[in-house]
């Protein structure tokens, strides 16, 4: 198991279950999220390998959890600092680069890649989406945000991110549902 966890402006890859367990029981967790601010040793980054799924039949609700587990994660934090230092080490370090994008990337893009392959066997989202572009669109404002810092982020960044792309990749059936529903239920309690 690859933890990541930041210290001041250092981050540090933590190779070891005992250690990154130590750091998610201090984690201030929201449900379905196992990783957050540790008490003491600084913050990590969610663990998308053991967070829950969400599957709750709502596209708009399960990319919304899913991605203000990782906006909380980077709200105020020192990982948004340290996330340009992050990739230029991954960068210098192939073998530890591939760790990351196994343990971290591609598996944060599993749990949304789950949520919109099962939104189009229910016809929430048209049938021959570009899945790759549609989850880059979906993380892009976020570690834009992080890295430049030219925005924040803030508490409705990731329900605004999860509109503006349903709007673009979502059935005519499903925008017509979610545009009747009133806007206080439109959260989906997120």
């Amino acid at each position: 198991m690859l933890g990541f966890v930041v210290t001041g402006e250092h981050v540090q890859a933590v190779r070891g279950e005992a250690l990154l367990s130590d750091l998610l029981d201090d984690a201030v967790a929201e449900e379905g999220c196992s990783g957050g601010v540790g008490s003491g040793h600084g913050s990590s980054l969610p663990d998308a390998r053991t967070a829950r799924r969400p599957d709750t039949g709502c596209v708009h609700c399960d990319l919304i959890t899913g991605i203000s587990t990782l906006a909380d994660a980077f709200q105020g934090s020192p990982i948004t600092r340290a996330l340009p230092g992050l990739v230029s080490d991954l960068e210098a370090d192939p073998a530890l680069r591939e760790v990351f994008r196994r343990d971290y990337f591609e598996a944060r893009r599993a749990t949304s890649r789950a949520v919109l392959e099962h939104a189009v066997e229910r016809g929430d989202i048209q049938g021959g989406l570009d899945m790759e572009l549609t989850l880059d669109l979906l993380a892009a404002p976020l570690y834009y945000r992080a890295f430049f810092g030219h925005q924040p982020i803030d508490d409705g960044l990731a329900e605004r991110t999860v509109l503006s792309v349903l709007n673009g990749v979502a059935s005519v059936d499903w925008q017509r549902h979610h545009r009747a529903r009133p806007a206080a239920s439109s959260t989906g309690g997120a």
